[in-house]
């Protein structure tokens, strides 16, 4: 019987039987080996098992049934996709064939030109499309080319952008934009081509989430500024090393940019709570809740598992209070850092919406345990299944349409300013409620259509947060 590693900074190993105990004594054709670890893998520990008929342990008696069951797939993704329950509710779901590029992803080390972008339609009946850029990468090729934030483009290869055609597009690995004005009036918004292109190409590029950190006086204020754009955990030591930089500099405030931040390592996420306070060491963060399979193995062997603590001996700056600033396109471990710092301080969130995704997953490999170790040698099939729910201490985390904002105000493709700067919009208004009082600028939120896609989410785990193997 195979073996489920689950927890969230430490995975315990434990036998969960399937509907029938003789099921693993039949044999599996070469075949299906792979069907075999999607459907046993999901049945184990897919979030919504309960509510998927063809996942409940008492479906197939035999391992002869569920080879029948296999066979009518002709392959993995097909299987997994069907054993999945339908968006809204499970929309970050993935598999991979080759468990090298989903690693990649997760430590942000991607096909990347370096351009960070977001695609809004042009009008309401969300056809046509145009492109604007948010931030370029550092020693990105796009870093290298006559391209920066606020950009707008409306073609690539000469090609209109749709609603339909984006992901063909920006898949290719060099393209050709085609750039134009941005003009808005009374809502209506005009895109004027201006003649200008930027030919850009994808390389292996290994994206540091630490995009500007900086201190800023502001009278009697000290103001840290931290634009962090991934939690990957590979880059955990640089981010304490720039809290220690705040705490020498007595910084009295912190602005947390998460505004283009779609998530990554759950553990991570504690750690910069945990730096950011510093006064709760070893007290609930977070909760996570799996299915009731792993749920009652958890409450019954080891409930501390199913618990996030912060994290003792990092650089804590001891706040009671953050400004954090979002978009639509801040998702999931971002999201969790919001809700599950609400219970001990106080959180500002400036900006827009975030995006709404509570929930966590997990990378499953072919293997006994499905770990890394000891891998199936004879494929590199690997799935990203959503397998928990994460909420605060006292139970809290139900904010699948987003986390609303304190002071709304979405990004002006006409007004986005120079991130890091003091009179970029987001960071101005940051810095003006600190120095005010906590009074703000009126802005306008419904008058900007908002972004329905981003570089990041174009990718299968673009809005992830997930569960690590430890070392």
């Amino acid at each position: 019987m195979k073996k489920l590693i689950a927890s969230m900074l430490l995975l315990v190993v434990f036998v969960i039987p399937f509907g029938c105990e003789d099921m693993d004594d039949n044999a599996v054709p070469s075949t299906l080996e792979i069907n075999d670890f999607v459907w046993k893998g999901m049945n184990l520990y897919y979030l919504w098992q309960a509510d998927v008929p063809n996942l409940a342990d008492d479906r197939f008696a035999t391992q002869s049934e569920l080879n029948t069951y296999l066979e009518t797939f002709d392959n993995p993704t097909s299987l997994f996709n069907a054993l999945r329950v339908p968006a809204p509710t499970d929309r970050f779901s993935v598999i991979y064939s080759d468990y090298s590029v989903l690693e990649g992803v997760l430590s942000g080390n991607t096909m990347n030109n370096g351009m960070d972008y977001a695609l809004k339609y042009t009008d309401t009946s969300e056809t046509s499309a145009f492109g604007w850029v948010r931030y370029i990468i550092p020693n990105s090729d796009a870093a290298t080319k006559d391209i920066q934030r606020g950009d707008v483009f409306y073609a690539v290869d000469g090609e209109q952008i749709t609603g339909e055609n984006f992901r063909t597009l920006f898949a290719r690995t060099t393209y050709t934009l085609s750039l134009a004005d941005y003009s808005e009036t009374a809502g209506v918004v005009t895109i004027t081509p201006n003649g200008r292109t930027v030919t850009l190409t994808k390389t292996n590029l290994a994206e540091n989430p630490i995009l500007l950190n900086t201190v800023i006086t502001q009278g009697t204020h000290t103001i840290g500024y931290l634009m962090y754009n991934g939690f990957y955990s590979s880059y955990d030591s640089q981010l304490n090393t720039v809290f220690g930089n705040f705490a020498s500099q007595n910084v009295t405030d912190l602005v947390l940019d998460l505004r283009y931040n779609s998530g990554g390592s759950i553990a991570t996420a504690v750690k910069l709570a945990s730096m950011i306070t510093g006064q709760f060491s070893g007290q609930l963060f977070a909760k996570q809740q799996w299915n009731a399979k792993a749920q009652a193995y958890f409450l019954s062997n080891n409930p501390s598992s199913l618990e996030n603590r912060f994290v003792s001996g990092l650089n804590g700056l001891q706040l009671t209070k953050v400004y954090v600033l979002t978009t639509n396109a801040t998702a999931s471990a971002s999201e969790l850092v919001i809700n599950c710092l609400k219970p001990y301080i106080e959180v500002i969130q400036i900006g827009d919406k975030t995006t709404g995704k509570n929930v966590g997953s997990i990378t499953l490999y072919d293997s006994p345990t499905y770990s890394k170790s000891n891998v199936n040698p004879n494929h590199k099939y690997a799935m990203q299944p959503i397998v928990l729910k994460i909420v605060d201490k006292n139970g809290n985390g139900d904010y699948t349409t987003g986390i609303a904002p304190t002071t709304p105000f979405p990004e002006d493709i006409e007004n986005l300013g120079i991130l890091g700067d003091v009179n970029e919009p987001y960071l101005n208004d940051a810095i003006n409620q600190i120095i005010g009082g906590g009074r703000s600028m009126p802005h306008t939120p419904d008058r900007i259509k908002r972004d329905f896609i981003d570089s990041k989410s174009i990718q299968p785990l673009g809005n992830e947060m997930y569960v690590e193997y430890p070392n």
